[in-house]
C-alpha cells in the first residue's frame, strides 16, 4: 500500500543539492503539521539526483517521522520531472507543492486550504517579492508573455506553493517546463477552476538558485508554443455511466 493513501493531504517538495536547506524544512514541515487547518497530512521529498548530501538527509529526516516519506530519482530530470514523480506515487485527496528552498512557508498552506474543496487548483501569489530586481524583471516578462498565449488568469504561475485536487493533478499532461502552466493546463479539465491568494515570500537563506536567463526566461517563451500546441490536441472526456465500480 501507498502511504500516502492514508491521508488527506501530501505536501511535495522536490529537492535537487539543497543539502543546505532539507533539515530546516523538515522542521518547518514539521511544525506546519501541528496547527495544520488539514489534520491528515503527510510529507514526500522527491529526490531529484542530488550529487551532494539531500538525499542522505532526506532519509534521515525521514526516519525521525512516521508521517514524512521520500523517493529517490535515479537521475535528474528537473523541476517538472519530479514534480510528476510527485504526483504519479501521491493517493491522497489533495496533494501540495513546495520549494526546498523555503522562500515560501509551509504556513501559508493554510491560507490555500479552505478553498481546496471548491477549487481544483489553488495557489499562492508572491507577495512583496525577495529577489533581486533582475530576477523580479525576467519572471514579469516571461509571466506576462505566458498569460498573452494561455488567458489563464494567473498572477504568479510561478508561485511555489500550491494545492490540487489529487485527480486533477494526475491528469496534467507533463513536459519539461509544464510546470509553468499549472493553471492553464487544470482549467483545460472539465471543472477546472483555481483560486489565487497572496502568500509570504522570503529570500533565500542556504543554496544557490537553479534558474538562469535561459530556464527563467527564454525556455518559458519555448513552452508557450508548447502549450499552444498541446491545447489544439488535448483529450477531455468525462464518464456518463458504467459498471466498473460495481
Amino acid at each position: 500500500m501507498n502511504q500516502t493513501s492514508k491521508y488527506r493531504f501530501t505536501i511535495i517538495s522536490p529537492v535537487y543539492n539543497e543539502e543546505g536547506n532539507v533539515g530546516r524544512l523538515a522542521e518547518e514541515l514539521g511544525k506546519f503539521m501541528e496547527f495544520s487547518k488539514e489534520p491528515s497530512v503527510c510529507v514526500l521529498f522527491v529526490n531529484d539526483g542530488s550529487a551532494d548530501d539531500s538525499l542522505q538527509l532526506i532519509k534521515d529526516e525521514c526516519s525521525k517521522r512516521r508521517n514524512f516519506f521520500y523517493i529517490s530519482l535515479s537521475h535528474r530530470t528537473g523541476l517538472s520531472g519530479a514534480i510528476k514523480a510527485g504526483f504519479d506515487n501521491c493517493f491522497s485527496d489533495f496533494v501540495g507543492y513546495i520549494d526546498a528552498d523555503l522562500q515560501t512557508t509551509p504556513e501559508d498552506f493554510n491560507l490555500l486550504l479552505p478553498y481546496i474543496i471548491d477549487y481544483p487548483l489553488v495557489m499562492g501569489i508572491r507577495a512583496n517579492r525577495k529577489d533581486s530586481g533582475w530576477k523580479n524583471f525576467q519572471s514579469k516578462f516571461a509571466n506576462g508573455f505566458r498569460k498573452m498565449f494561455t488567458h489563464d488568469g494567473a498572477q504568479d504561475t510561478g508561485c511555489p506553493l500550491k494545492i490540487m485536487q489529487t485527480a486533477y493533478a494526475k491528469r496534467i499532461p507533463m513536459f519539461t517546463g509544464m510546470h509553468r502552466f499549472f493553471p492553464a493546463l487544470i482549467q483545460l479539465q472539465e471543472g477546472g477552476k483555481m483560486k489565487q491568494i497572496p502568500v509570504r515570500h522570503f529570500p533565500r537563506t542556504a543554496g544557490v538558485s537553479k534558474y538562469n536567463v535561459w530556464n527563467r526566461l527564454i525556455g518559458p517563451l519555448k513552452d508557450c508554443f508548447a502549450y499552444r500546441w498541446m491545447k489544439k490536441r488535448y483529450i477531455n472526456y468525462s464518464v456518463g455511466e458504467q459498471n466498473i465500480n460495481s
